[in-house]
């Protein structure tokens, strides 16, 4: 609109108005109606009805999907597609699964849209703005338009479709009950205790070299695995996630703690890599504040104070790896860490 109702020119930067005289906008009404195929074409009511019926089954397919692939795909025990324990088992297994939980999922809505959009009525209805009432007489209307709307819906009239949407949402949370069926056994002291164990060699994780204490420079950080850890060690994801760690090289005179350097060699030492608020990668190391930074939620440590929590959510320190050098000159653990790693648990201090 480029001019009010009485023809002047609004304002620069002000839209038209209505004219204060004749009660503003005229009422614009509603568009015409247009009817769908199915308001007067039983053949394609029932189609649409149909279409309907059939997505709430596919949802109960994809729900079987996701159970039979929770047990047949698994990441450690029984895969069809994949050697148990590795990274190509974990990817079958998150793929199946998510795929039927999505597939499950995604046609119990499709099917909710297309029966509101092809079978419950559509007619456009417009009414007078009133005072809202709360009288016996408001009540009743409103819990006879409920009761109409139910009659509408055709839920009554449309059992194939009711037994199927009830088949759907009854199949899902037994998506949600299986996984229950693999909870346990406990964990009894598993968390306490990681690879490392004394003499074992540091080695660099992207290649499993031993390292020399003469090949760590000032301010550098090696991300590391205990030797002799690899794809066929039981266990060997798990193991893998609890013994990652980082191997750093501060100035001895820098340090704040002093039983720290010593777990460490001439300023070498090597902490746990998980964060211990949630357990994500403590991989970013800034050389000149000698801090080390968890990028998922700023947790930020000190290693030149043992790795104490200076910020952030954390509430304890990293974990420190003993090590010492062995009589080759390669860096080597004195025995696991002194607690555990990562996010604490209630009882992270029961004697080991």
């Amino acid at each position: 609109m480029t001019e009010n109702l009485d023809g002047t020119r609004p304002a620069k930067g002000v839209s038209a108005i209505a004219a204060k005289e004749g009660g503003g906008f005229p009422n614009p009404g509603l568009p015409p109606h247009a009817h769908r195929q199915g308001d007067h074409d039983r053949g394609a009511e029932k189609r649409a009805e149909r279409i309907v019926a059939v997505m709430f089954l596919i949802s109960v397919l994809g729900t079987a999907l996701f159970i039979a692939a929770y047990f047949v795909f698994t990441p450690m025990d029984r895969n069809l597609l994949a050697e148990p324990g590795t990274l190509h088992a974990v990817r079958w297994s998150n793929l199946f699964t998510g795929l039927g939980l999505a597939i499950s999922m995604f046609f119990i809505g499709a099917a909710a849209v297309h029966w509101a959009k092809t079978l419950m009525p559509d007619e456009e209805v417009s009414e007078e703005r009133h005072a809202i009432a709360g009288s016996p007489e408001t009540q009743q209307a409103a819990a006879d338009i409920i009761t109409g709307g139910l009659a509408e819906s055709g839920v009554g009239r449309r059992p194939v479709i009711v037994t199927t949407m009830v088949a759907a949402l009854a199949a899902l949370p037994i998506a949600v009950l299986a996984p229950l069926s693999t909870l346990g056994p406990l964990p009894g002291n598993k968390l306490h205790h990681t690879f490392w164990k004394a003499g074992l060699r540091i080695t660099r994780d992207h290649d499993g070299t031993p390292i020399r204490a003469d090949e760590v420079a000032m301010n550098s950080i090696f991300h590391v695995m205990p030797e002799g850890l690899d794809s066929e060690t039981p266990d060997y994801l798990e193991e893998r996630a609890k013994a990652a760690a980082v191997l750093v090289r501060i100035d001895p005179a820098l340090g704040k703690n002093q039983s720290s350097l010593d777990n460490g060699y001439e300023g070498i030492l090597a902490f746990s890599k998980i964060c211990t608020h949630v357990g994500c990668p403590v991989a970013l190391y800034e050389q000149q504040t000698h801090h080390m930074l968890c990028p998922c939620h700023q947790s930020t440590f000190d290693v030149t104070d043992g790795a104490k929590v200076i910020f952030g959510p954390a509430h304890r320190p990293l974990p420190q790896l003993p090590i010492e050098v062995d009589a080759e000159g390669y860096l080597v653990a004195r025995g696991d860490f002194p607690e555990p790693i990562g996010p604490s648990f209630w009882d992270i201090h029961k004697d080991k």
